[in-house]
């Protein structure tokens, strides 16, 4: 069995797949390229299969305990009033999910008690990495070098690692949609249900309470990508205050805070389709090998997922070869089912005519009535339940 891990990446996917493998008995290293933990972020969802394995990590309690509060979502009109509500109390798991968390409380959850079995280092990251058949030399940005037996990496979207050892076959799934993330401050008539709402030419906003005296802002518009990803944030900014401007709701109120934060993020929204997993003794996991993006509502729940199957299946035996492809063959449908929906959806989520704004504000009033709630959800949110988790007994379960 290889006993000494380098995971690349603290957010969920490396925390977990850290928690795990320290349980499981292994010597693992963490490097994280982020000066410190991270702390805050958006709201996301833990759902079905993640939250059993929270149960089995002995967390769903504290994670429950931490969740913001969000009791549904409402989709709203121009005075704010709710058009169609979707209520986590009629409904279960739907737009709002039953547990609902901010980025950074459900990874601080993880990798606290990651750190107490796992060196997690901050402020450096991979700069060059070569492998052999016994083993992995890696070289860091700060200068050290070390050898392991294994790599995970389990960063982002873009991940530099990812490209280092599998280059050019990582392929964009477009999604067509250009966002803004911050917070601003609460308001006392801001409830605690999410509120969503539509103006035309594909633009929109989602506005998500928090635990935090905060509201957590999704601002943005559905458009072919060009490169806005590559402005920087002052031109970012300027982009959305063109679009929303003058166009009223809460958009004033919106753009103001969004000058005044310090936790603004701009992303176009893609997807990540790889045609394998692992290269070697290096093994890709969470979004670095199949992100799903907000869109799926179970982006959280395949790291979480992800990171626990990886680490029982390198407990499991002493090839990790065999490890790396059971991992893909238990993963690779739930990944599937995460990525698996439609191309319309953002279109019709995301209306660009007047016309188009009167059939979403319609078929939202129809999706809210009690006979067709729970079949809205199946359609918008993929099935977080797909997949029969394996149980892994750790060497301290075993006695």
């Amino acid at each position: 069995m290889p006993h000494r891990i380098l995971v690349t990446g603290a957010s969920v996917a490396g925390a977990t797949a850290a928690w795990w493998l320290g349980r499981h008995g292994f010597d693992v290293e963490v490097v994280e390229k982020a000066p410190a933990f991270r702390d805050g972020g958006q709201n996301v969802d833990v759902r079905g299969a993640a939250r059993e394995v929270l149960r089995r990590m002995g967390l769903e309690a504290a994670a429950q305990a931490r969740t913001t509060g969000e009791r549904g979502t409402d989709w709203v009109d121009a005075e704010d009033r709710p058009i169609a509500r979707f209520a986590v109390d009629d409904i279960g798991d739907g737009p709002t999910a039953e547990l609902e968390i901010l980025r950074g409380d459900i990874a601080r959850l993880i990798y606290e008690p990651a750190a107490e079995r796992a060196a997690f280092r901050f402020g450096d990251s991979i700069a060059a990495i070569e492998q052999d058949a016994a083993g992995v030399d890696v070289r860091f940005e700060s200068g050290r070098t070390s050898r392991y037996d294994l790599v995970i990496v389990a960063e982002g979207v873009g991940s530099p690692t990812r490209e280092r050892v599998f280059p050019g076959e990582a392929r964009s799934r477009w999604l067509d949609i250009t966002i803004a993330y911050f917070s601003i401050p609460k308001t006392a008539g801001d409830g605690p249900f999410a509120r969503v709402h539509n103006i035309t030419r594909g633009r929109g906003a989602t506005l998500k309470p928090g635990p935090d005296d905060r509201l957590h802002v999704y601002l943005g518009q559905q458009k072919k990508p060009e490169d806005e990803g590559q402005w920087d944030i002052a031109r970012q900014k300027a982009w959305l205050h063109a679009l929303f401007d003058g166009e009223g709701w809460q958009f004033t109120r919106l753009l103001a805070g969004m000058d005044a934060t310090e936790d603004f993020y701009f992303d176009v929204l893609r997807q990540v389709k790889m045609p394998r997993w692992s290269n070697g003794r290096v093994v890709l996991t969470g979004d670095a090998a199949w992100c799903a993006t907000p869109m799926s509502g179970i982006g959280t729940s395949l790291a979480i997922v992800g990171g626990y199957v990886l680490a029982g299946e390198l407990m499991r035996g002493s090839d990790h070869r065999v490890a790396f492809n059971t991992y893909e063959q238990i993963l690779r449908p739930y990944v599937n089912e995460g990525q698996n929906f439609p191309k319309f959806v953002p279109r019709l989520l995301w209306p660009h005519s007047k016309a188009g704004l009167a059939v979403l504000r319609g078929a939202m009033r129809l999706a809210s009535t009690p006979l067709m709630r729970k079949t809205f959800a199946r359609l918008f949110v993929r099935d977080s339940e797909a997949i029969a988790l394996p149980d892994y007994a750790a060497p301290a379960d075993r006695g």
